[in-house]
């Protein structure tokens, strides 16, 4: 099988395996954010920037599911500056209290960067390693899969058609409640093969009333070898809008 068609078919994959967990007796929780930001300008500036992103997380029994779709888009004087569309998949098994087994996957789109898209997956072990009245610190490490596929340019200048290697990966996720309307979180993601991909958001989410929310984050992406003309980091800064159902 060709890696676009197996990287398209362990993400459909990972979310209809980990689905089945519905059928087991019990009582099943299931939560969403949905979250949207936008700006608007015309006259002697006209400028786009849309930013959303759909995050859902289903419960039963052992099994804690989830599912990211996230989109950016950006435009200045009808020329498109930033384009970016994720989809995630991880499937979490409790083993107990503190400890689980997680299986992911993510497919993303970002011509910018010089690659048509990327596909990750990984498997392992997640552990709560910290937990307080009002914060708690997860990790999470394993084994996984990186491929991404360079577009025509780079293929052209470059003589290949795409990079894959095995890496390791881990996670870390920090969240605690600053006050009863308002919460913070820190999120670390990384890759390490090849070469190290990164990704770290920092947010800070305040209840404006009832299940609507502001929130303000700040996403930083690092690539130990991008390509020659590309740069390591990229940083985008958010203020969007939350709802939770």
């Amino acid at each position: 099988m060709k890696p676009t068609l197996l990287a398209l078919a362990m993400l459909m994959a990972a979310p209809a395996a980990f689905a089945q967990s519905e059928f087991v007796e019990g009582d099943a929780t299931f939560g969403a954010d949905a979250e949207l930001g936008a700006t608007l300008t015309t006259g002697n500036t006209d400028t786009t920037s849309i930013k959303a992103r759909l995050d859902m997380k289903h419960e039963i029994g052992n099994w804690e599911n989830q599912y990211l779709l996230e989109g950016l888009y950006k435009e200045d004087e009808e020329e498109v500056t930033a384009k970016r569309y994720l989809g995630m998949a991880q499937g979490n098994y409790r083993l107990g209290t503190n400890s689980y087994l997680f299986a992911t996957a993510g497919y993303e789109v970002d011509p910018f960067t010089g690659y048509d898209y990327k596909f990750n997956s990984a498997a392992g072990l997640g552990y709560r390693l910290f937990q307080g009245a009002s914060s708690f610190l997860d990790g999470e490490i394993g084994p996984g899969y990186q491929y991404q596929r360079l577009d025509d340019e780079q293929r052209e200048e470059l003589g290949y058609d795409s990079e894959a290697s095995w890496v390791v990966h881990g996670v870390l996720n920090y969240e605690a409640k600053i006050s009863k309307t308002s919460k913070f979180k820190q999120m670390f993601v990384a890759d390490y093969g090849d070469k190290l991909d990164a990704r770290s958001e920092t947010s800070i989410t305040a209840n404006i009333v009832g299940a609507l929310s502001m929130k303000f984050a700040v996403i930083v992406r690092y690539n130990s070898d991008p390509l020659d003309d590309k740069k390591s980091t990229d940083t985008e800064t958010n203020m969007t809008l939350l709802y939770s159902f």
